[in-house]
């Protein structure tokens, strides 16, 4: 028995990784040679991790000559992020469901659009089953045109990723928009738009704000605190001295780009832009399922939104200021302000547009197109996703009742 009990740890640390390494855009696309420039351009873009970290999502592939049509326009890497993040879903569509789309027509979020980066609804993508069973993509601010079609279903795993060949790069005048360059990125203006104006406020007249600046072209990560938050913090800043007010706003700083993913995959010390020798000024990054919070020795603080994510430097608003042990006691956060709480994301009422918290697909439709037939032997093909956890569950199963005869 007591081997069992020291083997039960291990057990389900095994079950957990089948279930929670669901899929891999990077991996799945290696199969495909003839997709290896988009593969490449979504991990150096970042979109693979957050591509991964979703669990519900719809990747529109476009082969490597489509690509290239595409890299021929010369955009800026930010730019060609926002345009590949058009081809990335918050929903799942398998090539059965693009065959069974009520009304011939729906509106589906994209990535370009759940971030914040596009403007008003230019990231929805407008799907189109068309008669004969052909599907066209396009982007809602293309005045309806139909450029891009889908081909064929190269992997699916329902319920969770559907990666689908489309012929040609979704075209949108606002995802092609140029990008401002890092080092032009004015992180004050962003700031004080995006509810973050009293932070923004005293950087602005501290001797910390040239090292953002400097920091932002090799990489940094912003944690501003809300109005509210500072508000409420007021009295604590004002008894500071002024060499204390520049460590405490560098300590809201991190000197590298850290997308949610990365934060969620790193769960440890994290140094700051106030780190310096014996000063150590460094927090610790701890995850929740999709929640991430920072922890000083001091408080606790959540990350509420995102301000902007354009590599190499990305914003986060969180609901308090972060409090370094340097400079305060475990009691001072005693009195800390009640801080803004993250609000749950609401479902558009818009009819016929889709989220990431849409229901589960309905079964396919009765028609046996030649794509769909490709698609119904793929998706048995890679329902090993599904077979592997409950392999998974029945190998440890097995084991317990072993040990149990035992």
């Amino acid at each position: 028995m007591k081997n069992l009990l020291l083997l039960l740890p291990f057990l389900f640390l095994l079950l957990s990784s089948a279930v929670n390494g669901a899929h891999n855009i990077t991996h799945i696309l290696e199969k495909h040679p003839g997709f290896s420039t988009f593969n490449h351009y979504l991990t150096v873009t970042h979109l693979a991790d957050e591509i991964n970290r979703r669990q519900t999502i719809t990747v529109l592939a476009i082969d490597n000559g489509a690509m290239n049509s595409l890299l021929d326009k010369h955009l800026t890497l930010p730019t060609l992020k926002n345009v590949l993040s058009l081809h990335v879903l918050v929903d799942y569509f398998g090539a059965k469901k693009l065959h069974q789309i009520n009304n011939s027509t729906t509106l589906v979020s994209s990535m370009f659009q759940a971030t914040g980066a596009a403007a008003g609804t230019s990231g929805y993508v407008n799907i189109t089953n068309l008669k004969g069973g052909k599907v066209g993509f396009a982007a809602e601010d293309n005045d309806g045109s139909l450029h891009s079609f889908f081909v064929k279903s190269l992997q699916e795993f329902p319920y969770y990723i559907s990666v689908l060949q489309i012929s040609n790069p979704i075209s949108s005048a606002d995802a092609e928009a140029p990008t401002a360059a890092p080092s032009a990125i004015d992180l004050i203006s962003i700031m004080s738009k995006q509810g973050c104006k009293s932070f923004a406020d005293l950087l602005r007249g501290s001797k910390a704000l040239p090292a953002f600046k400097e920091s932002i072209d090799g990489g940094l990560t912003v944690f501003c605190p809300t109005d509210s938050a500072v508000n409420g913090f007021a009295p604590k800043y004002k008894n500071l001295t002024d060499s204390q007010k520049v460590s405490l706003l560098l300590y809201h700083g991190v000197p590298l780009y850290e997308s949610l993913q990365m934060l969620k995959s790193s769960n440890g010390l994290m140094n700051t832009l106030a780190t310096e020798g014996a000063n150590k000024y460094d927090f610790t990054v701890q995850t929740d399922g999709e929640d991430v919070s920072l922890k000083t020795k001091v408080n606790t603080v959540s990350i509420i939104g995102t301000l902007i994510d354009q590599d190499p430097f990305v914003a986060y608003k969180i609901n308090k200021v972060l409090m370094p042990r340097e400079l305060f006691k475990a009691s001072d956060a005693d009195d800390e302000a009640p801080a803004e709480s993250p609000k749950p994301s609401k479902k558009k009422g818009k009819k016929g547009v889709h989220d990431s918290a849409a229901d589960a697909p309905a079964d396919g439709p009765s028609s046996d197109s030649e794509d769909q037939k490709a698609a119904d032997e793929d998706s048995n093909n890679v329902s090993g996703l599904h077979d592997g956890v409950r392999l998974v569950s029945a190998a440890l199963f097995s084991v317990l009742i072993g040990f149990l005869v035992l």
